[in-house]
């Protein structure tokens, strides 16, 4: 019987330890609102984010809400990120799924209004310090984009710090 007892609170040290060895700090959120109208093709979302721990990892999720009328399965947008001390942006290209195959909207929602986290990067350092310009426009074939309401960063610290090869 004491050997379940022991074997149980070496689980459960061991569950706890585990849990905090890779806990999720918010470094940035901040949301952007849309006009209702639409978010115009021109229209960039700029996010500026400061990073001091160049010795962590990080996890960068782009959150769109979305309301009920938008056309579309997906959301196609495009990133610039100005690192600090740069004069060369990173560019990508990223395809975001708000609905599955029915139409059925993906991520919470509350009423008519959905939010949907999209992991960008996962476990991705940044390598200077200092202020990182975020730049986020609509890639879709729309003038005006109906339907999405906000646009947030996220930027997620994780406490284990990298391992250096």
């Amino acid at each position: 019987m004491k050997i379940k007892k022991i074997s149980k609170l070496i689980i459960f040290s061991l569950v706890g330890i585990i849990e905090t060895a890779c806990v999720h700090h918010e470094t940035f959120l901040e949301y952007k609102t849309l006009p209702p109208q639409g978010w115009n093709k021109d229209s960039v979302l700029t996010f500026q984010v400061n990073i001091t721990d160049t010795s962590s990892l990080y996890n960068v999720y782009i959150n769109i809400r979305n309301r009920g009328e938008y056309p579309y399965q997906n959301l196609w947008l495009f990133l610039n990120i100005q690192p600090p001390h740069s004069t060369l942006p990173i560019k990508d290209t990223i395809e975001c799924y708000l609905a599955d195959i029915h139409g059925k909207w993906l991520g919470s929602g509350v009423g008519n209004v959905f939010e949907m986290p999209v992991l960008y990067k996962q476990n991705d350092c940044f390598k200077q310090s200092g202020t990182y310009l975020f730049q986020i426009i609509q890639g879709m074939r729309n003038d005006v984009l109906p339907g999405i309401s906000n646009i947030g960063l996220k930027v997620e610290k994780i406490s284990s710090p990298k391992k250096h090869n």
